[in-house]
């Protein structure tokens, strides 16, 4: 079985679509997948579906729910398979677990790529780096469980999980930037800001992208904007890391020249010499 969240909800056996079309069911189906291989007591699965309001039935409902989740499963095994609906979701210690084999469930694999790029980067070794976030990063359809219902476990993992994939993001231009891809990532940079106008990580990295590719207007047209952003939305200026490279730019720093520096070095190099910011 291969089930699919980064995106709309896709649970396969043969290539024969498994996934249930009732909401509770889809949701039920989803957290299994996501904790793939461990047990999920029954009482979680309850609260994940139902709140703290519980209906009498709950226990019930939710032994349907499974067996409808199974009887997909069977149905689309067929009678000469290996392994049967009750060896894939199986009842274990009074809860459930998918029995699901490596790379059946993409978050899985997406997190697997993600946890070696960030050893790769930590290393240096900034292509590998790349091209495994790019691997990991490529499995992405779309927001997780965007068509999925999500009580306060599901919900929970899906905002972690896409903090995660913003997070490799930012990780893996710090890889290109490294490489000297500053041209290449101006674009891709414009329209992240665009989406997240108040993330500091990214408005500096297409800051230090467009001044590396000889653009330093429009990196202190950045700067600008996220200051608008931050002052009418939250009522604060930027950090002091993004006020020291903002200065840095104004001057014409060398150490922005240091192609092999990540942005991060960057703005540390700057915290340490004790920049004097800008009063706007």
């Amino acid at each position: 079985m291969e089930v699919k969240v980064l995106g709309a909800l896709e649970a396969t056996v043969n290539g024969e679509s498994i996934a249930p079309t009732a909401d509770k069911p889809r949701q039920l189906l989803a957290l299994l997948a996501l904790s793939a291989n461990q047990v999920l007591p029954a009482a979680k699965l309850m609260e994940e579906l139902w709140g703290e309001d519980l209906p009498r039935s709950a226990t019930t409902t939710l032994q349907t729910y499974i067996l409808r989740i199974r009887r997909n499963i069977d149905d689309a095994l067929g009678a000469n398979a290996v392994r049967g609906s009750k060896e894939i979701l199986a009842t274990r210690n009074g809860g459930y677990l998918m029995d699901a084999l490596p790379g059946s469930v993409d978050a899985l694999e997406y997190e697997r790529f993600a946890v070696a790029g960030r050893r790769a980067f930590d290393r240096g070794e900034d292509n590998t780096a790349v091209r495994l976030f790019r691997q990991g990063l490529a499995l992405w359809r779309g927001p997780a469980l965007v068509d999925t219902c999500a009580g306060r476990f599901l919900g929970i993992e899906a905002t972690r999980l896409e903090e995660s994939r913003l997070a490799d993001v930012e990780c893996r231009i710090e890889a290109e930037l490294r490489l000297g891809l500053h041209a290449e990532l101006a674009a891709e940079l414009t329209t992240l800001i665009a989406r997240h106008p108040l993330h500091e990580g990214l408005h500096a990295q297409c800051m230090v992208a467009l001044y590396r590719a000889g653009r330093p207007a429009r990196a202190l047209s950045v700067y600008a904007a996220l200051r608008r952003n931050l002052v009418k939305e939250l009522g604060i200026d930027p950090s002091p890391r993004l006020r020291n490279l903002h200065c840095a730019i104004l001057g014409g720093d060398p150490v922005l020249d240091g192609h092999d520096t990540t942005c991060r070095r960057v703005l540390d190099l700057f915290v340490c010499r004790g920049g004097a910011g800008t009063r706007g």
